[in-house]
């Protein structure tokens, strides 16, 4: 059986750039459809990335805190233990109240949801299969939203029993007395951090020299010392170069600096990084450019090599973030309606949820140096705030860079508590090409941690006032 609809905009994926363009679009008058393959809206973010992990990481962060350092603050606690199944069930009703929010928005804003596996079958028709019901689908456009997957190593191929992809890592029955994490990016370093601190001996195996490649080397740096601290193993500038995986374990051999290491665990997690997912798309039959590492080719409003077809987030080549996904599905359906939105790259955040947080916006001090950019650069330790010693969680920093020809900000990097909201100011800062002076000057309410922004911005002009 054989049945065709006909759309303005059918948006193919419903992650965080999927069903935001959808939504968009319909709020802008145009007939809209979302297509998803899976039997729950909101993509891998929502479902088994982006909000489970974070409501773990919270659960985890607030068992740390009473078994660690609940008594420096006068708090007793007693038979303290993890009910781990609890914990995951609190996680999976996070989850469950979004997925359905979702739908709900879908409803209010009359998206059509659309179940199944879409195939472009030229510009403007799409294929899709669901339970041997076939639906051929009319649009005038189409956004490509698909999302990425795990990638897997050739040796390691994921049964998310043993080898755990992040989806397998967010969903164990319990918890592991030993994990092998391979990779030191943020999806490593955020469940790293998860089941260090439930009690899991953590081994984490890095083929750099360093740990969150993209974050600013000083901050990095002083990432990497704070999770030592916290009980978490790495082994930098290290290889794995195979695996013995059994029923109940699996024996991971490492080689690091001409020595080879062997560690045993109950699970490995294999997070070296994401691929774009366009399985069965059919791109290349109707003309869609793919590069040699499997993005989808765009042009500066995210267009395709077809006119009529876009694409956006983790398709297209750049940073992984929900963010920006959202960002760039508003931009695409805004400017089919005819606006003029824009997409200010340099102004998109990224942020690791390790406790402490990491945040960075803008350029990093080697991509400014890179750009052969004079410098500016000011700082300020936690250490040195009132807030943060009040609630004693001072470890991190605050570092700013500017532009010193103009003195406008460039970047912001922050390692601490609540970097993750902090970091909006520096976002603000970037789009409105704010000064150092301007960041300096502005008023902070006192005592709070965003005062440590002020302060960096007065430390790079050469007058810090606290340190």
């Amino acid at each position: 059986m054989t049945s065709t609809l006909s759309f303005d905009i059918v948006v193919i994926g419903s992650g965080p750039g999927g069903y935001v363009a959808a939504i968009r679009a319909a709020q802008l008058g145009f007939k809209t459809a979302c297509i998803e393959k899976e039997p729950t809206l909101g993509g891998t973010c929502l479902n088994v990335g982006c909000i489970p992990s974070k409501a773990l990481l919270y659960s985890s962060e607030m068992y740390h805190f009473l078994q660690k350092d609940a008594k420096t603050h006068g708090i007793e606690v007693s038979n303290l233990h993890v009910e781990f199944p609890q914990m995951m069930k609190r996680k999976q009703e996070v989850v469950s109240g979004f997925v359905q929010g979702v739908a709900g928005l879908f409803k209010k804003n009359k998206v059509e949801r659309i179940a199944g596996t879409a195939r472009l079958l030229s510009p403007h028709a799409i294929e899709v299969k669901k339970d041997g019901h076939v639906q051929k689908i009319q649009a005038k456009y189409i956004v490509l939203a698909t999302g990425s997957e795990p990638i897997a190593l050739p040796f390691l191929p994921f049964d998310e029993k043993i080898v755990l992809s992040s989806t397998g890592a967010l969903s164990l029955p319990k918890i592991p007395k030993k994990l092998v994490v391979v990779g030191a990016g943020v999806i490593g370093v955020e469940l790293a951090s998860v089941y260090a601190r439930l009690g899991s001996q953590v081994k984490v195996v890095e083929r750099l020299d360093h740990i969150c490649p993209m974050m600013d080397q000083a901050i990095r740096k002083a990432l990497w010392q704070t999770l030592k601290k916290q009980g978490l193993e790495f082994y930098l500038s290290a290889n794995v170069t195979g695996a013995e995986i059994g029923k109940e374990q699996v024996r991971v051999q490492v080689e690091q600096e001409g020595k080879n290491l062997t560690f045993e665990a109950e699970h490995v997690l294999v997070a070296v990084g994401r691929r774009p997912y366009s399985k069965g798309l059919g791109l290349q039959e109707v003309g869609i450019q793919v590069s040699p590492r499997g993005f989808v080719e765009v042009n500066q409003d995210l267009q395709t090599h077809c006119a009529s077809v876009y694409a956006i987030g983790d398709l297209v080549e750049g940073a992984m973030l929900a963010h920006r996904a959202s960002e760039e599905g508003i931009a695409v359906v805004e400017k089919l309606a005819g606006l003029h939105p824009q997409v200010n790259y340099m102004a998109i955040p990224n942020v690791i949820y390790t406790h402490p947080e990491v945040a960075s916006v803008g350029l990093t001090e080697q991509e400014a140096k890179d750009a052969q950019l004079k410098v500016q650069i000011g700082s300020c330790l936690f250490k040195a705030n009132s807030r943060a010693r009040s609630i004693g969680d001072t470890d991190g920093m605050v570092k700013i860079i500017g532009e010193a020809k103009t003195g406008r900000l460039i970047g912001l990097h922050i390692i601490g508590p609540n970097a993750s909201e902090m970091i909006g100011e520096g976002v603000i800062a970037l789009e409105k090409k704010a000064t150092l002076s301007d960041m300096a000057y502005a008023s902070h309410p006192h005592p709070t941690l965003s005062e440590a922004i002020k302060e960096a911005a007065l430390n790079a002009l050469g007058h810090a006032i606290h340190f």
